[in-house]
């Protein structure tokens, strides 16, 4: 059988070391506005819990999100996500995802074209948090993780901890997060695939009288060297070239946000993610490569959020959210 689509999984684009990058996508159009990686973002908006289990918190009891996603090559992910309270001081959820990567062919080792098949990703699973201190929140998340590729199909079981710190007088927070943590339980054949293992720092603080707030995530801490390709200009004669420069790793390691927060009824939010810049780095890359935006509204118990942004000439992504508080029609 052909080519299987292990490609399809790396669809973030990672440096291709592991499998299961799909986790890295978020499903938060208020996160991906802000780079797509952000774990210290303290906001009444369960789709955030996506990037850090410490950020759910009784606040969101019976909140409830929908979001879909229009990636990269024509994929389409889409998803649920519903929070309740345990108590004072606790919450629990639960959500599922879906990654499709559209229709592909199937061809033998000799490139004859057999057929067609449609390559999958499923996440489902739970997260459980509780405040430690009045300031100090942890949480934990069990993902439990499907792949359907033609007649081959995996499963695995990754955990995300998290703690966040969250100062509410100067509108400061800190987070720590270990993401996905754990392996395959059924391999797709003889060769073990590893989950994108990763430990991400967060800090996100409201700049003074301005009504906004920056936020700087540093993630794929486990390994400092992040090597990626410069293609050139695209001519016959330009010489493809590895970059692997201190300043270049440290800025692959880093991604910077800000939101404008004067009202709680609407947001805007810019990202910028160096390391997606740099994976698309061909002659073809988009100018705004690397760039992300995202808007929201929210009125009374309903919140609908937009993020965009074109990580390269051919490939424009879209996202959605549609969350609705369900204490407004249960009461």
């Amino acid at each position: 059988m052909a080519v299987l689509l292990l490609c399809a999984v790396s669809v973030c684009a990672q440096d291709g070391s592991t499998a299961y990058n799909f986790l890295n996508v978020t499903s938060s159009t208020r996160i991906y506005g802000l780079g797509g990686v952000n774990i210290s973002l303290v906001n009444e908006d369960i789709t955030v819990t996506d990037q850090n289990p410490a950020l759910l918190g009784p606040e969101m009891s019976n909140m409830a999100a929908l979001n879909y996603m229009r990636y990269i090559g024509g994929s389409n992910f889409a998803g649920l996500r519903y929070g309740h309270s345990a108590g004072e001081h606790a919450a629990w959820a639960a959500h599922i995802q879906y990654f499709g990567y559209g229709s592909m062919k199937e061809t033998l080792p000799d490139g004859s074209i057999v057929g067609s098949f449609s390559p999958k990703d499923v996440a489902f699973g739970g997260t459980y948090s509780h405040d430690i201190t009045d300031r100090l929140r942890g949480g934990i998340g069990l993902k439990l993780l499907y792949s359907a590729y033609a007649d081959y199909s995996a499963f695995a079981v990754a955990t995300d901890l998290g703690i966040n710190y969250y100062d509410p007088e100067r509108d400061m927070s800190l987070s720590l997060v270990v993401a996905n943590l754990g392996g395959q339980v059924k391999r797709f054949n003889d060769r073990y695939d590893r989950l994108p293992f990763d430990v991400r720092l967060g800090w996100s603080q409201a700049l003074g009288s301005l009504p906004l707030r920056l936020s700087v995530t540093a993630w794929n801490l486990t390994k400092w060297h992040l090597p990626y390709v410069d293609a050139g200009d695209g001519s016959d004669s330009s010489q493809w070239e590895t970059k692997d420069k201190f300043m270049s790793n440290l800025f692959r390691h880093i991604v910077f946000g800000l939101d404008l927060i004067s009202s709680p009824n609407y947001y805007i939010s810019l990202g910028y993610n160096y390391k997606t810049r740099t994976d698309m780095s061909t002659y073809t890359r988009s100018f705004i490569s690397g760039f992300s935006l995202g808007a929201g509204l929210n009125v009374s118990d309903f919140g609908l959020g937009l993020a965009f942004a074109q990580p390269h000439t051919g490939a424009t992504t879209l996202m959605f959210n549609i969350s609705y508080n369900l204490n407004a029609i249960l009461q």
